[in-house]
């Protein structure tokens, strides 16, 4: 079995997916590990390295400023080839990194010891690893707290995982969702690819529950967050912002399609029939805002999207209002 998941590339790459960890922000939990790697080993440079399809990517990495390399140069990819840890004394000694563009040049390394990152369903998706510019080896004691901080490190992300979830609508707590609108500017600003966010308040929210009590207003939000759901495509992100308030991430939209995109959320929503006696109805309102000058961190692109929601809100609701262009030009 371990085998088969071993050379289970699809199956490695799906199981790295589902953690939605890459291109996210630095986080203290994965620095700490880093850190403490640096000062127990006394090495200059520990990081959390992930490996992804052509890329290794650094979710954390302490003395050394760069975010990601090339797989094909990677350390950690020959780490994830094999059970146990990855100790390289000498890197001068051995023919597969003698001539490694990370040894020939910056950082120069010359010592390597890593420990393979291993999902609960057995894939291994990248490694915990301390690096010296110096040959020198890393005792078995040593190895064994590698291991013990790498199994953290796992937890870490596991945590992480269940904690980009909200409860009730099963759609991304704010916390998540503002992670993916910051992978989404990154995206932008390497790649200049489009994107719109859309948020949407349920009216009178506040009504439903003083009217019919709190379990009525849980089931308005499941139903809600059902209906974005079912209507979402599947690069699509939908976040609950607040209590009533949701988010959709639209990657590869114009702010055009993402205005009409929020008019059939509307005009679904309204459609509606909520489980009551009798049954409830129910509205929202839109404000939508495509990426650009102005909007490139999460608080200013929500901002945008926020101001075009109050005017929805402001002229009537059960609209969609899209943010005016000219406030992107005035940025």
């Amino acid at each position: 079995m371990l085998h088969a998941i071993t050379n289970d590339e699809p199956g490695r790459i799906a199981a790295l997916r589902r953690y939605e960890i890459l291109d996210t922000p630095m986080e203290g939990a994965f620095d700490k590990v880093t850190n403490l790697v640096r000062a127990l080993f006394s090495v200059p440079i520990s990081a959390v390295s992930l490996i992804d399809q052509e890329r290794q990517w650094f979710k954390s990495i302490a003395g050394l400023d760069v975010s990601e390399t090339p797989r094909s140069a990677a350390f950690c990819d020959h780490a994830i080839r094999q059970d146990d840890p990855l100790v390289i004394p000498d890197t001068k000694d051995d023919v597969r990194f003698r001539y490694n563009p990370l040894v020939t040049g910056d950082p120069g390394i010359r010592s390597y010891a890593g420990v393979p990152l291993r999902t609960p369903d057995g894939y291994k998706i990248g490694s915990l690893c301390a690096i010296d510019t110096r040959a020198r080896d890393f005792p078995a004691e040593q190895m064994e707290i590698m291991k013990g901080l790498a199994a953290i490190v796992v937890e870490q992300m596991e945590l992480r995982m269940l904690a980009e979830r909200d409860h009730l609508s099963g759609a991304m707590t704010r916390r998540a969702f503002v992670a993916e609108i910051d992978k989404r500017i990154a995206l932008f600003v390497r790649h200049q690819r489009p994107a719109a966010l859309i948020l949407l308040d349920i009216d009178h929210f506040k009504a439903i529950n003083d009217c019919h009590g709190h379990p009525v207003g849980d089931r308005v939000i499941e139903a809600v967050a059902h209906c974005c759901a079912g209507l979402s495509r599947p690069s699509d992100s939908l976040g609950r912002i607040g209590g009533e308030e949701f988010g959709l991430l639209l990657p590869e939209t114009s702010e055009t399609e993402a205005l009409a995109a929020a008019h059939r959320f509307c005009a679904a929503i309204e459609a509606l029939d909520i489980p009551h006696d009798p049954p409830l109805r129910v509205t929202a309102s839109f404000g939508v805002a495509a990426i650009g000058p102005g909007r490139m961190t999460s608080q200013d692109w929500l901002t945008a999207a926020d101001a075009a929601l109050y005017d929805a809100k402001r002229s009537g609701r059960n609209r969609a209002v899209l943010a005016p262009i000219e406030a992107i030009r005035a940025a």
